[in-house]
């Protein structure tokens, strides 16, 4: 037992400090941008909507998604500015869970977008049946309810690199190096949440690709087409860049047999898959008119009040901004 508790306050102590300077910037930024971006997304998406699809049920799902991931960040930020997890080991065995539970979900939330632009380009005379509203909402459920229980042996995981430790470490919320403690489990996690869903996407492209090239989607409205092209690149660059990473590092680390509990690789990945809740804005402003008049408002807005203050400067006018504020209502 002392080997263990002492294997483990090493362990804690091994990680770098500029790993930890380098987290406490990064999820401050992501959840400072994350915030703004998902509660605008949800509240464009759930109030200002007057129409809803199919999109913006999965829209409002990604968005739900992106906030109770980026809700945690402000407790990795304390872990990493204390070095030692102040919560619990309850609540690290969450915010553990919830790294496995982000990437499953999101995958299969493009994954239902990407038949969702499938039916829209090659079906879109059965798009009214396929794309109902409740259907969105079916579909979503299952996902959630399948993508919670995946999560659960982590929740109940006896191989806890945190027991022996005489102060809490939390070493299974840096990142996935410690779930390699589980291998059937966890490949069976691979190809359920990662290589399904991404097939389900390939095949989707592939034959909404094909019936571009040879002209099948004449009849479509040119601003369907559009609409949709740009939703399936936006997704395949965000699924290249935050999670084929991730995963192929998780799968280095289910095969690799050190003793090793820091991984920089591991570290950078998870930064990586974290960045995708950001990145979701793009797909927000693709999908919605009024998030993009949203988007658009408060840039012109600012940008408005810059000029002001320009001219101000240069005239010696002592207008105050209630006054210009008062002006533009």
């Amino acid at each position: 037992m002392s080997f263990n508790m002492s294997y483990s306050i090493k362990s804690a102590e091994t990680e770098p400090n500029e790993y930890r300077i380098t987290a406490l910037v990064f999820y401050s930024s992501i959840f400072t941008i994350g915030i703004i971006v998902n509660i605008t997304a949800l509240w464009v998406f759930g109030l200002t909507t007057k129409r809803r699809n199919s999109v913006t049920v999965y829209m409002m799902n990604v968005a739900l998604v992106d906030l109770i991931f980026i809700m945690v960040l402000p407790f990795h930020m304390v872990y990493y500015g204390k070095n030692y997890w102040p919560f619990g080991d309850i609540f690290c065995r969450v915010t553990a869970a919830l790294t496995v539970f982000y990437p499953c979900i999101a995958l299969w939330l493009f994954a239902l977008i990407s038949a969702d632009r499938y039916v829209a380009i090659v079906q879109p005379k059965h798009s009214k049946e396929l794309k109902n509203v409740s259907k969105a909402v079916i579909s979503c459920a299952g996902v959630w309810i399948m993508t919670l229980g995946s999560t659960v042996p982590v929740l109940t995981s006896e191989n806890d690199p945190d027991a022996f430790s005489n102060f809490t470490t939390c070493l299974k919320m840096r990142d996935i190096i410690h779930l390699k403690h589980s291998n059937p489990v966890n490949f069976i996690r691979l190809i359920f949440f990662f290589l399904v869903p991404i097939f389900i996407m390939i095949g989707c492209y592939s034959v909404i690709v094909d019936n571009l090239i040879h002209g099948r989607t004449s009849k479509l409205k040119p601003k369907v087409k559009t609409k949709s092209i740009r939703i399936i690149i936006t997704l395949i660059v965000q699924v290249i860049v935050c999670f084929v990473p991730f995963h192929i590092c998780f799968v280095f680390q289910l095969l690799e047999n050190s003793g090793n509990d820091y991984s920089a690789w591991g570290a950078f990945t998870t930064f990586l898959m974290n960045l995708s809740t950001c990145l979701d804005i793009i797909l927000y402003y693709i999908v919605s008119k009024q998030f993009q008049d949203r988007v658009i408002s408060v840039i012109l807005y600012r940008n408005y009040l810059r000029s002001v203050r320009r001219k101000s400067f240069r005239t010696g006018s002592s207008r105050s901004l209630s006054n210009i504020n008062s002006e533009m209502i």
